[in-house]
């Protein structure tokens, strides 16, 4: 089973040069995923080759991770490397991102020494307030994200956004769902100011009516085709039976772009930030 869940994805890898993934054949884009989880909750309702296959299936060719503790992540990268995109999140158990984590001194360590381990390709998600922004963990991570070249995936709104991108401006910030509730237009006006901004859209259901697209997010995909990413979110254990029905919602959508502009936003932009090892 684990041999062929890893294949599974494997295979899936090979999209990015001749659409061989599941779907492909009847016109659907290879996925990469920019928001999924395998956190503690999630590992006695789905094993590793089970959660490996049901990204697979869904065409989910690649899949950045992060999970609470950061185990989960790791196991599903040995398990399939190419097809796993590691980050860490600093979240040592759930209580810590609700306990002060971005003043807790541990926290930083352990972010630390977890990246000692060379296989991380980001930081986050993280979640914050705009007070917290210059609190010293992360200031902390931010420094080690500006050293090792690395991202910080950042679940925050608006105002923390920009308040992080003033502070640490060699940071290459990933804006988990757009903000959740940022407005296309708001979205637009910080990607034309920030050129170390990207953002994914997990979860972002106004994005689209069925295959139509709302036209003003149309018009800033037009705009900006390198900078966007799609993600699926599985922040709740029950999250993972829906990772199908979420990837369809995408595909759907994306009929409505040129098919070059698709493309980018599928799964050659995660691929061009985050190249396969």
């Amino acid at each position: 089973m684990l041999r062929r869940s890893a294949l599974a994805l494997g295979v899936a890898l090979a999209v990015t040069t001749a659409f061989g993934a599941p779907g492909a054949a009847r016109g659907q884009l290879p996925i990469f995923d920019a928001h999924i989880h395998y956190s503690r909750p999630d590992w006695d309702a789905y094993t590793p080759e089970r959660a490996l296959s049901i990204l697979a299936r869904a065409g989910v060719h690649r899949a950045l991770v992060s999970s609470t503790p950061d185990d989960g992540t790791l196991e599903l990268y040995r398990r399939a490397p190419k097809a796993i995109v590691p980050f860490l999140r600093p979240y040592r158990t759930s209580e810590d991102r609700h306990d002060g984590w971005t003043r807790n001194p541990q926290v930083a360590a352990h972010v630390e020494q977890r990246l000692q381990r060379g296989v991380h390709r980001g930081i986050g998600e993280i979640h914050l307030s705009v007070d917290e922004a210059g609190d010293p963990v992360v200031r902390r991570i931010a420094a080690l994200a500006a050293e090792g070249g690395l991202f910080v995936q950042v679940h925050v709104d608006q105002t923390a956004l920009e308040r992080l991108l003033t502070l640490y401006p060699k940071v290459r910030l990933l804006w988990a769902h757009a903000g959740m509730s940022a407005s296309a237009e708001t979205v637009g006006r910080l990607l034309d100011r920030h050129p170390m901004l990207w953002v994914e859209l997990a979860l972002r259901s106004d994005v689209a009516d069925g295959a139509r697209l709302d036209p003003v997010w149309r018009a800033l995909f037009l705009k900006h085709p390198d900078r966007f990413l799609v993600g699926t979110d599985t922040f709740t254990t029950s999250r993972w039976e829906s990772v199908a029905a979420s990837v369809a919602a995408v595909q759907a959508w994306l009929t409505d772009l040129p098919r070059a502009v698709a493309e980018q936003i599928a799964f050659k932009n995660g691929d061009r930030l985050f190249p396969p090892p």
